[in-house]
């Protein structure tokens, strides 16, 4: 049965406010706000900006909130401003004493925040954030150690510390790629040579009357040909070559042409910045092209796959049906099931190197090191086991040397329950690269997407507590029934926040 709710058009008059005027308590914005610590990082963010020059800046809390809520959102920068424009509750988590219809900044301000809020000021927020809720979870026991190994002198690093190891640390890295196309070479060299070709054009209208004749480029030529290989579905190898070379001629002759222009009058400083820039990562495309073209190689360092985003490098990672990422390659560590950003690098680097730093790190954080670390197959090196080992720290994984045939029943079972503890950790990525733009960085600028990548992380730890909030109900609710809140609560940790929240 179907009954019609309203008689006609409802006008947005007669629309009824049931909140009269005040906000509710109980909105999720507003709990994510008092989770915040605004004004201990204020401070920082202040230093960064002259006291009496230029226009009064935003103030950090709405700088980092409307980065948060870009992020929750997943909107795009102009989508962000509509929707604060549009919330009470989003105006609120800025800062704002009251509800404006007029959007408070402009959507090319979150780039301006982006660049502001760099990767170790959110590290040492998401730090500062997590670490009061993962001490308050521990065991009072566990708090006890860790107190008196942090008042106590500092253990040599030769010598194992006698007692105070606890909590389980998980390591991983991954890849957060880059909103670019798949780079190929002939693709690359083609991009290339279109925007010499427009350079060519704006440097030549400056010198028109010195220079009689129009260098020749022979642009359409050298697009139907580019076209001609890349419009089919499988290329042998030797045609792709031949294209390859036949890009590499157009360009050399067209940044010959910009040479021979500038010997004859024209600037290179009447560009924009944009275009200028380019000429310069095109000069070192040509350079690193025609070397491998000469050498027969395919790779070289530093190689450049983006002309837009010269600082994206590819990172090998060997997983099925993506074997080469593009974008930036990241280690995290997992404690508690909250995220930390340790390693940022956007050129490839082995992530077994960086386990003593992350070990060093918990020390800082939490005062006392981890009872085990768990990690996969590449961590496990010689130099590693010997760290972990002089610290009195377990290593995840068998030991090396051949077990006895009596232990090697329990520590099968010791090495499956450490890959389901490790899950954690991938279940970071996923919900990262899912639920947020951990999959693709939108990002352009190098300093921006690494502020982009840290925000991931924090927003999936304040995620994490708004969670915990309800687990504040029912361990007030159901204890008397007998439900194991513990175990209940490790299980829902786990879950996605689309089926936390639904």
């Amino acid at each position: 049965m179907y009954r019609r709710s309203t008689p006609g058009q409802l006008s947005f008059e007669n629309f009824y406010l049931p909140f009269g005027g005040k906000l509710s308590g109980e909105n999720r914005w507003v709990k994510l706000a008092e989770l915040i610590p605004w004004e201990e990082f204020e401070v920082q963010y202040a230093k960064q900006l002259s006291e009496d020059m230029s226009a009064p800046a935003k103030s950090f809390r709405m700088a980092l909130g409307a980065l948060i809520i870009k992020e929750r959102l997943g909107t795009s920068d102009i989508e962000t401003v509509e929707q604060i424009r549009e919330n009470p509750y989003l105006q609120y988590f800025l800062g704002l004493s009251a509800y404006s219809d007029k959007a408070p900044f402009e959507a090319s301000m979150l780039v301006h925040f982006r660049k502001r809020l760099n990767p170790e000021l959110i590290g040492q927020l998401n730090e500062a954030i997590v670490k009061k809720s993962v001490e308050s979870n521990r065991p009072k026991q566990e708090r006890a150690a860790a107190s008196s190994d942090s008042t106590g002198e500092d253990n040599d690093d030769d010598e194992p510390p006698a007692a105070g190891n606890a909590g389980q640390l998980i390591v991983d890295a991954s890849c957060a790629p880059a909103d670019i196309h798949y780079p190929t070479d002939l693709s690359l060299l083609n991009e290339a040579r279109a925007h010499t070709e427009h350079i060519l054009d704006l440097l030549y209208a400056q010198v028109r009357e010195q220079v009689a004749q129009k260098p020749r480029t022979y642009r359409r030529k050298a697009r139907q040909q580019y076209l001609h290989i890349a419009k089919q579905r499988q290329v042998k190898s030797k045609v792709r070559r031949k294209a390859v070379g036949q890009q590499l001629r157009y360009l050399r002759r067209n940044l010959a042409h910009i040479d021979t222009l500038i010997a004859a009058g024209a600037s290179l400083a009447r560009l924009d910045q944009q275009r200028y820039s380019k000429l310069l990562v095109i000069s070192e495309l040509f350079r690193q092209q025609q070397w491998m073209y000469q050498q027969r190689q395919r790779r070289i360092d530093e190689r450049i796959v983006s002309i837009a985003q010269p600082h994206v490098r590819p990172i090998v990672r060997g997983k099925a049906g993506t074997p080469v990422e593009f974008g930036a390659q990241i280690a995290i560590s997992c404690v508690d099931g909250y995220g930390f950003l340790e390693h940022l690098d956007w050129n490839n680097f082995n992530e077994s190197t960086h386990l003593p730093e992350q070990i060093e790190r918990f020390k800082q954080r939490f005062g006392h090191y981890p009872a085990s670390v768990h990690a996969d197959q590449i961590y496990r090196t010689r130099a590693n086991r010997k760290y972990c080992q002089e610290r009195g720290i377990r290593l995840s994984g068998k030991p090396l040397g051949r077990p006895k045939q009596s232990e090697q029943a329990q520590l099968q079972k010791q090495a499956q329950t450490d890959a389901r503890i490790r899950n954690q950790v991938e279940g970071k990525f996923g919900v990262g690269k899912r639920r947020f733009s951990l999959a693709r960085v939108m990002a352009k600028l190098a300093p921006t997407a690494e502020t982009a990548i840290a925000m991931t992380f924090l927003v999936m730890n304040l995620e994490q507590l708004l969670r915990q909030l309800l687990f504040v109900f029912f361990a007030v609710v159901l204890p008397h029934k007998g439900f194991q809140f513990n175990r209940w609560q490790r299980q829902w940790c786990n879950l996605p926040f689309a089926l936390a929240v639904a």
